[in-house]
């Protein structure tokens, strides 16, 4: 048996307790609750199926060393004590991202400076020779994580942001991050039992999210590639089972609808639901939320309306009120999430929540507001039997004081944000020519496969309408998975 090692999954503020749910059901070990982070342990497996299955992960890195230091040359001195060779050879690139919460180190670019020149001295040292330093595209990323004089140094095995699904064709204004929607969905606890609705869907990031979540579809099978796969010891037969293994996946037999008043949103919207080929359980069509009319199956409405800071809408008052009204009048005995950022706002709305969870949608700290819509007075609803707050969802209200206490954390959470975002790659070190560095021969493997579209080889993919099917077995007469890029003129993925 494998033996099991230290791993870290990042997420957004708030969404911690959703996440170390998923690793506890994804069969993760000592699982543990951080800020913005989950830590755990696990194998190379658990690894893999961390990075391809979590829909409320940004990234999963691998710590290498834990260590405390004073200043900048206690840090180089540190990692320069590393042996590189286990992670590193002249073949290939890396870049270094760092995140600094610390009087001492007070630039996260300078850390990873230093970082980067104690890696390429020891190289120097034993070879004469450095390894290239690759902003856009490295082989090895490594992350380096300082709060005050404690130091983490990591691998990060993901890569690209987890939250870059791969299914996003077109985008909305502002369009919603797919991590952050599929963590308010499963703070709902809504699992594909209802119809699901989002009349205020722009490019319909929160009903491709719920599809995934309702039929327990793993959001990395748009994906790629990971950093991990350009690991020394990377197991492609255990990520080829990993990735072809559908077996935990379930039926769907309800439905998702969304709706918008703009007809370039539902064209976008439309677009990646058919990238993600979840067109027969999504429905989008264009309708203004004031003409919304009761359902006539039982429903969960999640939504993200205008704050009025990126995007805003002529009269947003008024906007909240015609939510409150259509919610009071048309949406009896269902539940309605709303997420959104303005007390004022809310206030408009003119119906009690029955929780409030804050979460952060960026820089911006908001509050997501559950709902419960029934007729009569609440002495009523609650006479009957009815509940209005869960032990857990009080639990969660209870959260709420944990953000008041620590607003200066706003700061620092953007400028950790700048970091995850720009991955370093505001600055370089040298420009690489590729052609002298040459390309592997499992570069040229990949690059070939790549180019083969998915349906030649019946993997995951769509049909002639734009319709998922089945991925097992779907691999080419290498035995090489196939993950291109969905061509839209030919409804298939390709390079």
């Amino acid at each position: 048996m494998e033996q099991e090692f230290e791993l870290i999954a990042k997420t957004f503020m708030g969404l911690e307790p959703v996440l170390a749910q998923e690793l506890t059901q994804l069969g993760a070990n000592n699982v543990q609750i951080g800020r913005r982070m989950v830590s755990f342990t696990g194998d190379k497996e658990m690894m893999y199926r961390a990075n391809f299955s979590l829909h409320t992960a940004i990234r999963v890195i691998k710590p290498i060393k834990h260590f405390k230091a004073q200043s900048a040359d206690d840090v180089y001195n540190e990692v320069k004590k590393i042996d590189w060779s286990q992670y590193l050879d002249l073949k290939k690139s890396f870049a270094v991202d760092s995140v600094v919460f610390s009087d001492e180190f007070r630039h996260s670019k300078f850390v990873s400076y230093k970082v980067k020149d104690a890696i390429v001295d020891q190289f120097r040292e034993k070879t004469g020779q450095r390894p290239n330093i690759s902003v856009a595209n490295p082989d090895i990323r490594l992350n380096m994580h300082i709060a005050e004089d404690r130091c983490t140094l990591s691998l990060d095995s993901s890569g690209e942001s987890l939250h870059r699904r791969g299914y996003r064709q077109e985008s909305v204004e502002a369009p919603l991050n797919e991590v952050l929607a599929a963590g308010m969905i499963l703070m709902t606890g809504w699992k594909g039992d209802t119809d699901f609705i989002d009349p205020m869907c722009g490019s319909g990031t929160l009903l491709i999210e719920a599809a995934l979540i309702a039929r327990n579809m793993a959001p990395g099978v748009f994906r790629k590639s990971y950093a991990f796969e350009k690991w020394p010891d990377f197991d492609a037969d255990l990520f080829d089972r990993i990735y072809n293994d559908d077996s935990q996946e379930r039926e769907f037999t309800h439905h998702i609808y969304g709706y918008d008043i703009d007809p370039n949103a539902v064209q976008k919207a439309n677009l990646n639901v058919r990238a993600a080929g979840l067109t027969k359980d999504i429905t989008v069509t264009m309708a203004d939320f004031k003409d919304f009319k009761q359902p006539t199956e039982k429903s969960i409405m999640v939504t993200n309306p205008p704050y009025g800071e990126r995007i805003s809408t002529p009269d947003l008052l008024g906007t909240y009120r015609m939510i409150g009204e259509v919610l009071k009048h048309q949406f009896k005995d269902n539940d309605a999430w709303v997420l959104s950022y303005r007390e004022e706002c809310f206030d408009q709305i003119g119906l009690k929540p029955s929780i409030k969870i804050p979460l952060y949608n960026g820089s911006l700290e908001c509050e997501f507001r559950k709902y419960q819509i029934f007729e009569g007075r609440l002495s009523d609803f609650r006479g009957a039997g009815n509940i209005l707050k869960t032990d857990e969802e009080k639990k969660a209200m209870s959260e709420k004081h944990r953000f008041k206490q620590n607003r200066e954390f706003k700061k620092r959470m953007m400028e950790e944000d700048e970091n995850e975002e720009g991955d370093i790659r505001t600055f370089k070190f040298h420009k690489i020519d590729f052609k002298e560095r040459g390309t592997n021969d499992r570069d040229r493997r990949r690059n070939d496969r790549d180019r083969k579209g998915r349906n030649e080889r019946g993997g995951r993919g769509f049909d002639d309408n734009g319709d998922r099917f089945d991925r097992r077995g779907g691999r080419d007469f290498k035995g090489n998975r196939d993950r291109g890029d969905f061509n839209k003129k030919n409804r298939r993925y390709d390079n």
